[in-house]
């Protein structure tokens, strides 16, 4: 096991996700969502409102999923410290 510290602050969002955001399916191609493309979401509205992340997490998954049929169970815990 390897464990990994960070220095939190006040404000700061900590986001706990499964791998059910990244892995579905969708887009024009039918593609994987990806880690990644979730990571730079999540940077880019770090500073927002709990309820605006929320929202765009939301609307970015299904707007990729589209008519694909979603293909693992979605967690995502986010925590305004």
């Amino acid at each position: 096991m390897h464990a990994t510290y960070v220095q939190i602050q006040k404000d700061d969002l900590l986001i706990l996700f499964t791998d059910g955001y990244a892995d579905q399916f969708g887009g024009p191609d039918g593609k994987k969502l990806k880690s990644r493309s979730f990571k730079e979401q999540i940077a880019h509205y770090s500073t927002a409102k709990s309820s605006e992340v929320r929202q765009n997490i939301e609307e970015v998954f299904v707007k990729w999923k589209g008519s694909h049929e979603q293909v693992d169970d979605v967690l995502i815990i986010g925590i305004r410290l």
